[in-house]
């Protein structure tokens, strides 16, 4: 449903987007990723027309954006991560705008307004002005503009960004229903967000792809080695405690702090401690800890 093929958008002499590809199909949620300036907003704004690329081409459900950007615009709903919203006026009135926009009119349009304030659950505030919601509320909205012309792809950019526990919670369960029989495109910062949506994960660095992989994969890895902190009251050489048996790697993690990557199910805090006392180091701390989906993500785009 959406092709990204060799996606590259040039500034000046820098490569925002540097030759990316990837794909998302129906019924999927695929997770966006990247740090800040990693180049999702721009692959993004590329995706819905907003802006040419220098190379490559993005199909939306067969459509090239490019050459076809009408066709594409009607089959895509976008929620920007400042949500646009005309605040002085009521939700139906704004919800029936945005429908008139995209050619609804008549019963159809009141129908398709009526349904979609009842699934994102603004019955209660469809006749309040928008500038009087909560921030909750007002995300409801954006998601109700997106869907109003029942697009086949969704393009989510930090949707979930400001809001409460309880309405995370809410607006997690509406996407997951949305990604039943759509292609959802899901852009966050918060790595819990993708482990509870998302069943495939995109992770771009600097323009370039890093990873695109099952979520459960990437767990896997993250589960699949553990860390080892040890505190020195100085610092210390680390090829000795590389030379460990089980041990993969070792890196400094500040002044007498080491952290000691091992296979998983290896425990060498006994034999690091018999080291220190070899080496005549003074140990202070040794604390294990399993590898987290927020360290792979750390190892991917440092």
């Amino acid at each position: 449903m959406v092709e990204v093929e060799h996606l590259i958008k040039t500034y000046g002499s820098q490569n925002a987007v540097d030759g990316i590809s990837f794909q998302a199909g129906k019924g999927e949620i695929v997770g966006f990723l990247g740090p800040n300036g990693a180049g999702k907003s721009t692959t993004m704004k590329i995706a819905l027309g907003y802006l040419p690329p220098t190379a490559g081409t993005v199909r939306i459900a067969g459509f090239d954006v490019q050459q076809d950007p009408i066709a594409v615009r009607r089959r895509v709903g976008y929620l920007p991560e400042h949500n646009p919203l005309y605040l002085d006026m009521y939700v139906h009135e704004y919800l029936e705008f945005i429908g008139g926009v995209h050619g609804l009119k008549g019963r159809d349009l009141r129908q398709r307004v009526a349904n979609l304030v009842q699934k994102v659950g603004l019955t209660r505030e469809q006749n309040k002005q928008i500038g009087a919601l909560s921030k909750g509320y007002r995300q409801r909205v954006g998601l109700a503009q997106a869907l109003v012309h029942d697009p086949d792809v969704l393009i989510l950019d930090e949707p979930t960004t400001g809001l409460d526990p309880n309405q995370i919670s809410e607006i997690r369960q509406l996407i997951r229903e949305l990604g039943e029989d759509k292609t959802v495109i899901f852009s966050t910062h918060i790595l819990p967000e993708v482990t509870a949506l998302c069943s495939r994960v995109v992770i771009i660095s600097r323009g370039k792809l890093v990873a695109d992989a099952p979520v459960a994969e990437l767990a896997a890895r993250a589960a699949g080695e553990t860390v080892l902190r040890a505190e020195f009251e100085g610092p210390v050489t680390t090829a000795p405690l590389a030379a460990l048996p089980g041990v993969r790697a070792v890196e400094t993690a500040g002044a007498g702090v080491v952290l000691i990557r091992t296979a998983p199910g290896t425990d060498v805090r006994s034999a690091v401690s018999r080291l220190a006392v070899e080496q005549g180091w003074l140990l202070l701390g040794l604390r294990q800890e399993q590898q987290s989906l927020e360290a792979v993500f750390g190892e991917l785009t440092k």
